[in-house]
């Protein structure tokens, strides 16, 4: 039998398990979880340094580096994400909805596991953490699939988590890795519906479009990036400026950063942002009207003439295309053009505008004078997210615990039959 196939058996039993177990079980063995992160933190450091130097010889980019980078620091964030879904309300078993129906039958509407995720990603080993412990405290199995560029930290880290299972008396085969990183090895499991109830992609464009063309296990999207910022005319300087830095440079290869920058023509201090973000090392694709309004841009290093491929692109690096637009209509249709429905910000001290800017983006998030970076399970108080869904059913932006539920009805009679 292939390893999906043992795996996915073993994932089918443990679930059965994992979704009888008390929300203080589950507290008890996500603390462990979190304890031995922290204190196995070296052996987790030694065998990422493994694949970081892999990474290095195959000249894999700056960008990819620094999202399988791990850190006694990042390791510790980790640790502490997990408390956090700790300290979360456990939504297993909450009565969404009772009716009483006029019979006398009493139905509820009962929050239940998933079952088995199947989790596909690429380079970040904090997904492999996130996911499982976002699947564990929901009573759900998981199998994780990450790539072969991150292998070696994938398994230093679970087998901690097995090890914190295993000490407080839970299925180690709730949290697997599939070790096979072969490409064919990909579309086995995501048509293995008879042990997956649902799959998870997250990763680049490619990843993702690949699973959902060829996946026959349902899929909870997840999206690329190609977030915009629009400063309005209205815009506070050093508000606009901070954002835009903040929004493109504090973590430039993760998805919820900024690639877009949009100025209004009106705007008086479009200059000085794209000075700072040249300070900052940022290559920017520029559009021809801008670079006739400051032609000493020109000149420049790190400044290049937009052409069409910039608008669509996620750089997921240090570069950043630039706009300028006429009006907040301009904007507006921009965005609905290129962006990917993950996250839009507009900076602006007009309210009527925000509003505007508000009701008519289309996007999982869409915020008003705050970094795009806030886009996130941990920022929102999630404690963790298994990705950000840029879909609109069943989940849409980041999902946490009550995403990765479903329900069942219980209906409760005293003798009723249908007439």
């Amino acid at each position: 039998m292939s390893e999906i196939t043992v795996k996915g058996s073993q994932a089918k039993e443990s679930a059965k398990v994992l979704a009888l177990l008390s929300t203080a079980e589950k507290n008890n063995a996500l603390m462990k979880i979190a304890e031995l992160l922290e204190t196995k933190a070296e052996e987790i450091l030694s065998e990422n340094a493994v694949d970081l130097q892999k990474g290095k010889e195959k000249n894999i980019s700056p960008s990819l580096l620094d999202r399988l980078s791990l850190s006694k620091e990042r390791i510790k964030a980790m640790a502490d994400g997990v408390r956090e879904v700790v300290d979360l309300p456990d939504p297993i078993g909450v009565i969404k909805d009772t009716f009483h129906r006029p019979n006398g039958l009493v139905i509820e509407k009962i929050q239940v596991p998933l079952g088995v995720i199947g989790m596909i990603y690429e380079a970040r080993p904090n997904v492999t953490v996130d996911a499982s412990v976002l699947a564990f405290k929901t009573g759900n199995a998981i199998i994780l699939r990450g790539s072969s560029s991150a292998l070696n930290s994938n398994k230093a880290i679970v087998k901690v988590i097995h090890e914190a299972l295993e000490e407080v008396g839970v299925p180690q085969n709730a949290v697997q890795l599939l070790e096979d990183t072969n490409h064919d090895s990909v579309t086995e499991f995501i048509r293995c519906n008879e042990y997956i109830d649902v799959l998870i992609p997250r990763g680049g464009k490619n990843l993702i479009e690949n699973v959902l063309n060829n996946a026959t296990v349902p899929v909870l999207k997840t999206g690329v990036g190609n977030c915009h910022v629009y400063i309005d005319k209205d815009a506070k300087p050093d508000m606009a400026k901070e954002i835009v830095i903040n929004s493109k440079t504090h973590r430039p290869s993760v998805c919820n950063a900024a690639e877009t920058l949009l100025l209004h023509k009106d705007y008086p201090y479009g200059e000085e942002i794209i000075n700072a973000l040249l300070e900052q090392g940022v290559i920017l694709h520029v559009c021809e009207d801008t670079l006739k309004r400051y032609p000493d841009l020109k000149e420049k290093e790190g400044v290049q003439p937009a052409t069409e491929e910039d608008w669509p692109t996620e750089y997921l690096d240090m570069e950043m295309a630039v706009k300028t637009v006429d009006s907040l209509e301009e904007a507006l249709l921009h965005i609905d053009t290129y962006g990917t429905n993950h996250t839009e910000c507009i900076v602006t001290e007009n309210t009527d505008t925000a509003e505007t800017f508000l009701k008519r983006v289309d996007a999982a998030a869409v915020n008003h004078n705050a970094s795009t970076r806030f886009t996130d399970g941990f920022e929102y108080g999630f404690g963790a997210e298994i990705g950000i869904s840029t879909q609109k059913t069943h989940a849409r932006g980041p999902m946490g615990l009550p995403e990765l539920t479903s329900y069942k009805f219980l209906v409760h009679g005293t003798g009723q039959i249908r007439k």
